[in-house]
């Protein structure tokens, strides 16, 4: 019969990240997981920087996009520092609230990145569809009120999760199959019959996907159809390429969300789970200021203009 123990400030967890891979593939992985860091923590800064110190870009859109770079941001700043010292034996170890610590805010990250990509929706819609009401719609004030009740609500949704969590009873087992400390793995330490709180968890976060992603949906069937409805084509390429960022966003956010919480009730192997999170724990915050500077002209011209001000002022 498995023995049980009471969930303390002293409980320690030990996450064994890639520990059972070769030395070379660890090494890969930790070459990957330090440029990709760095790269998300500078790319979504620099945007951060860019949208706050040009006037130009002084609009909701940049706005909701500043947002978005702070979630990408503390997301991969909850995972990725920890899975790096993961790679030295010594820094394996994690507390019961260091662990309960790094969930909700990483939950919370994700919750509010799903709320601001269905935002940003909306403010495309009105920009697209209602054109005459945009700019006393969209107001400063409004624009604020959005982004605090997603951060409510993300915050509120991670509460909720870190209180059923972590409030089971664990298991002597302490080791954790993964690089964080993920519902899952934290869950499967847990003694007794789980299945209602693993059903409970499939609801809770299909629930959000879907209905975030159909409000998505709602929004770009009504900007598609008023772009085609434009009477020239550079006039619909203007609209296109105003939402263009955000789609490939919004694909690769819940396309990577759907897998992985559609598998919740035929979990995967250990090793594939753990490379199924790179994606939405590492690859989306490190590929999103590409998506979002690359294609957009204003945020290039933005970011150059930036460039020779900082240049300047060290000459």
């Amino acid at each position: 019969m498995k023995r049980r123990q009471t969930p303390s400030n002293g409980t320690m967890f030990l996450l064994l990240g890639f520990s059972d891979l070769s030395l070379a593939a660890q090494t890969s992985l930790f070459v990957f997981f330090l440029l990709s860091y760095l790269f998300a923590v500078i790319g979504n800064g620099l945007i951060m920087l860019v949208v706050t110190f040009s006037p130009r870009l002084n609009s909701p859109m940049y706005f909701f996009l500043t947002v978005l770079s702070f979630t990408e941001i503390l997301s991969i700043s909850s995972t990725a520092p920890k899975a790096l010292q993961g790679f030295l034996k010594a820094g394996r170890t994690i507390s019961l609230i260091g662990c309960a610590t790094q969930f909700s805010v990483f939950i919370a990250a994700v919750n509010c990145e799903s709320s601001i990509l269905t935002v940003m929706a909306y403010d495309r819609y009105m920009a697209i569809c209602q054109p005459l009401r945009y700019t006393s719609v969209m107001t400063v004030s409004v624009c604020w009120k959005l982004t605090m009740i997603a951060w409510i609500f993300a915050f509120g949704n991670a509460v909720i999760g870190f209180s059923v969590l972590f409030n089971l009873p664990f298991c002597e087992s302490i080791l954790i199959a993964h690089f964080f400390c993920d519902v899952l793995p934290v869950m499967s330490l847990a003694c007794g019959n789980t299945f209602f709180l693993e059903v409970f968890q499939l609801i809770m976060s299909v629930t959000l996907i879907m209905s975030t992603f159909t409000l998505i949906i709602c929004s770009y069937v009504r900007i598609l159809t008023s772009i085609f409805l434009l009477p020239s084509a550079e006039s619909r390429h203007k609209a296109f390429s105003t939402c263009g960022s955000h789609l490939v966003s919004v694909i690769i956010f819940f396309g990577s969300a759907m897998f992985v919480h559609f598998h919740l009730g035929n979990p995967l192997s250990p090793y594939n789970d753990r490379m199924v999170a790179l994606s939405y724990c590492v690859i989306i915050p490190t590929i999103n200021p590409l998506i979002y500077s690359l294609k957009n002209n204003e945020m290039k011209e933005a970011i150059w203009k930036l460039t020779l001000k900082i240049v300047a002022l060290h000459m």
